[in-house]
């Protein structure tokens, strides 16, 4: 296999702590306005339109649009993987193959799931349980939204090549651009036109696809061997395969939090219309902590998978014992403020009193247990990075989905109380974590690693 070169070193070489800081902060930049524009529609809809559309752009759509999203950005970090680890090892002629696929994909994929999506979308909302004086905001604002799935997943793959290779910077801008065109359309078509969710939804695929285009534009304009071609958009034999085998079982794995939060959703709607609003109020705030957590998620991925394309093994367990510090300093320093402030920060989507205790208690069964979550986000994304897959999406399913449903389907039976589903989460959080742990320390992940992808013992032996 090539090495790098110096040209293509990228994550490879200087001051690890500052280079992940370097690489980390333009996507969670970027992230923060993605988040901001999805709490700008339940904001405005929020206020504008009343509390059933605030529980239906959120509470009611809102996990079945993540459980889709998820799906494909995981698709898109088998991208990241791939693409860095190529542009690690300096094999060019394969990111472009690897680029190319990856597009091919999220267009031919992006279709389907929109087909299959929109006439699942009445059946999934009334599996749910979603309530009668929402169904009608819900099922509009789901329906518009999944004709942006296409737009959404090709910018997801767009930004995944240009992250592979070092760029955060122009993702970053695109999001910016994305984020300011949604608050104003939000701001036309619901609070001047009066449109409601409809108008909501909208805006959000018009941005949607204003990033798509632009990330494309970004990859067609450039000269380097990631340069997006149209006529070269094909599946590449052998490629696809290496994107799916990291991609799927990573966007399995973010779906591991979305099927047990569709689950928690359904026992949210059975308490109401105002637990519902609280929930969605609750989650565009908390949304914030998430993102900064998948930007580290990001960050130590590319920056593994760059690394171990270079053979430098001692790069990424360095790597991984600084993302884990600055997220344990972030999850201490955010929860503590959204806990202090809970209050304030949650009228500025509800006046309403009943909606507003509900979220009180939703802050202090939830946030002060921030920090028992960051090993799973980290540990995984550094394994995935080397390229295995699977293992970590095995542990979230059985930490997270598993026993959150578990936990819910017995102790519900017996204490039916919001606060015995809240707690599912500190629960599962602390227990997936202590299963990273151990696996990161005691799985001899990064040999079998080197093994699959350089079958050479003596790069073991450096393991």
């Amino acid at each position: 296999m090539a090495r790098s070169t110096a040209s293509t070193r990228g994550l490879t070489e200087g001051v690890i702590w500052k280079q992940l800081l370097a690489y980390f902060f333009p996507i969670l930049f970027g992230t923060f306005f993605q988040q901001l524009y999805n709490t700008a529609d339940a904001m405005i809809v929020g206020q504008f339109v009343g509390k059933q559309a605030l529980a239906a752009v959120g509470g009611a759509t809102g996990t079945l649009v993540n459980f889709i999203v998820n799906l494909f950005v995981g698709l898109s970090s088998g991208t990241t993987v791939i693409v860095a680890q190529l542009y690690g090892a300096g094999e060019h002629k394969r990111v472009g193959d690897a680029v190319h696929t990856s597009l091919a994909l999220a267009i031919t994929a992006g279709f389907g799931m929109t087909v299959v999506s929109l006439l699942l979308a009445r059946p999934a909302l009334t599996a749910m349980g979603t309530p009668e004086d929402v169904m009608p905001y819900a099922l509009t604002y789901l329906r518009t939204v999944l004709l942006g799935v296409v737009p959404s997943f090709l910018y997801n793959m767009g930004s995944g090549v240009l992250r592979a290779v070092g760029d955060t910077k122009r993702p970053l801008y695109f999001l910016i651009a994305a984020c300011l065109t949604n608050i104003v359309l939000d701001l036309i078509l619901v609070a001047g036109l009066g449109m409601g969710v409809f108008g909501a939804a909208l805006a959000t695929i018009l941005s949607q696809a204003l990033s798509a285009v632009l990330t494309l534009l970004c990859l067609a304009g450039s000269g380097a061997c990631y340069r997006f071609e149209p006529a070269k958009l094909r599946f590449t034999k052998g490629m696809l395969g290496g994107v799916l085998r990291v991609g799927i079982p990573a966007g399995l794995q973010s779906n591991m939090y979305s099927i047990s939060n569709i689950i928690i959703q359904t026992c949210i709607n059975s308490f109401g219309t105002d637990t519902m609003a609280a929930w969605t109020a609750h989650g565009k705030i908390d949304g914030f902590f998430w993102m900064i957590m998948g930007a580290f998620g990001i960050s130590i991925t590319a920056f593994a998978g760059q690394n171990f394309g270079a053979r430098k093994y001692d790069r990424i367990r360095k790597s991984v014992r600084d993302c884990l510090i600055f997220s344990a300093i972030t999850a201490l320093v955010i929860g503590g403020l959204y806990y202090g402030f809970a209050g304030p920060l949650q009228r500025i989507f509800t006046s309403d009193e009943a909606v507003l205790a509900i979220g009180r208690q939703i802050v202090g069964l939830t946030v002060p247990f921030y920090f028992t979550y960051i090993c799973i986000e980290i540990m995984a994304g550094a394994i995935r990075g080397c390229g295995e897959a699977m293992p970590p999406m095995l542990m979230v399913a059985g930490g997270v989905c598993v026993l959150r449903i578990v936990w819910i389907a017995v102790m519900l039976s017996f204490h039916r109380q919001l606060s015995t589903v809240l707690v599912s989460y500190p629960l599962s959080w602390a227990v997936t974590s202590v299963i990273f742990v151990v696996y990161y320390l005691r799985g001899n992940w990064l040999k079998r690693c080197i093994k699959k992808s350089f079958g050479s013992q003596e790069e073991e032996a450096k393991a």
